[in-house]
């Protein structure tokens, strides 16, 4: 399928700014069909998409299968753990079987860096990465940038930090691409062991204490530490990574002024993040629930030859 933004959506590093743009500027308006008493809409009607994950997921999987659901596709859904993967069958295989049953888009996760693309250059069928390894998160990066649009107006100029562990994270990678090509200005902040060693090649800031960064941003980003990617020696231990790099209403106070508070999660309460910050007046971490089914909505209904301008009578279209 011919679509704005080409057959699949590995990352966002390949998107160009308009890319970008029609992604948020298309996820508006399906924003509120969550909000109705029917929350669907016959856009997909017909299209079968499979949810393809290697790796063990909440978040993600459920937004995507709401996602589907309100577009009115069928869905399957597909752990590893549970398929023929586990007997020994080679991604590509599995793909080809279920493209042989005539599906039209596959939703994977995998923990090898680059997975969605191989996926991508072997089937016909359309393909969303849903988080390779330590490469790319590029949904999670769309919904937060449309939640900090949602909040300041606009993405140029806005100083983003995103803070921990961002040596292990996909979704540092889609946000440090996505802010940068919507014109924000970036900063990364966390221990050096836990920054890639490309990190000052990548045009961010960095900060090495975490109150400069509270200091200087308009809004943080805040990563958990993926304790299950480390073999250990990264930090001396959870309550001393608390104490240094910890984001704490303390710290918080100091600015003087609001800090808009994002976080991918699942959250490791009272290590990158005390329960105060969480939930406390500048969290938009719930929003970023929210804004994700949109921003995947608006991804399948793109990636499936919908028409940018559609959108809204699309969104009229399921009304009752």
């Amino acid at each position: 399928m011919t679509a704005p933004l080409g057959k699949d959506l590995l990352g966002l590093e390949s998107l160009s700014g308009d890319q970008i743009r029609l992604i948020l500027d298309t996820a508006e308006p399906f924003k509120e069909i969550s909000e109705r008493a029917i929350k669907k809409v016959p856009t997909l009607r017909g299209a079968t998409i499979v949810n393809l994950f290697f790796e063990a997921s909440t978040r993600t999987r459920v937004s995507f299968e709401f996602a589907e659901k309100r577009l009115s596709a069928d869905s399957v859904n597909i752990a590893a753990s549970n398929s023929s993967v586990s007997k020994g069958e080679t991604l590509v295989d599995t793909a080809r079987n279920l493209e042989a049953m005539r599906i039209d888009m596959v939703v994977i996760r995998h923990g090898a860096s680059g997975a969605a693309q191989f996926l991508a250059e072997r089937i016909e069928s359309n393909v969303i990465n849903a988080g390779d390894g330590t490469h790319e998160h590029p949904t999670q990066g769309l919904l937060d940038l449309l939640t900090l649009r949602d909040h300041f107006k606009r993405l140029d100029g806005i100083k983003v930090c995103i803070c921990g562990d961002v040596l292990h994270s996909r979704v540092a990678r889609s946000n440090i691409w996505g802010l940068k090509k919507m014109g924000a200005i970036v900063g990364v902040c966390g221990p050096r062991s836990l920054l890639p060693n490309a990190i000052d090649d990548m045009g961010v800031t960095v900060f090495n204490r975490i109150e400069e960064a509270i200091e200087w941003a308009d809004a943080l980003n805040i990563l958990r530490l993926q304790l299950e990617r480390m073999q250990g020696g990264y930090i001396p231990s959870l309550r001393e990574y608390n104490r240094v790099f910890g984001v704490t209403r303390e710290r918080l106070d100091r600015v003087k002024r609001d800090v808009l508070i994002l976080h991918p999660g699942p959250m490791n309460r009272g290590v990158e993040i005390d329960s105060d910050v969480a939930d406390g007046p500048f969290s938009v971490i719930l929003d970023q629930v929210t804004n994700g089914v949109a921003v995947r909505m608006a991804v399948l209904y793109l990636l499936s030859g919908g028409k940018p301008e559609l959108a809204e009578a699309a969104k009229k279209g399921g009304e009752r």
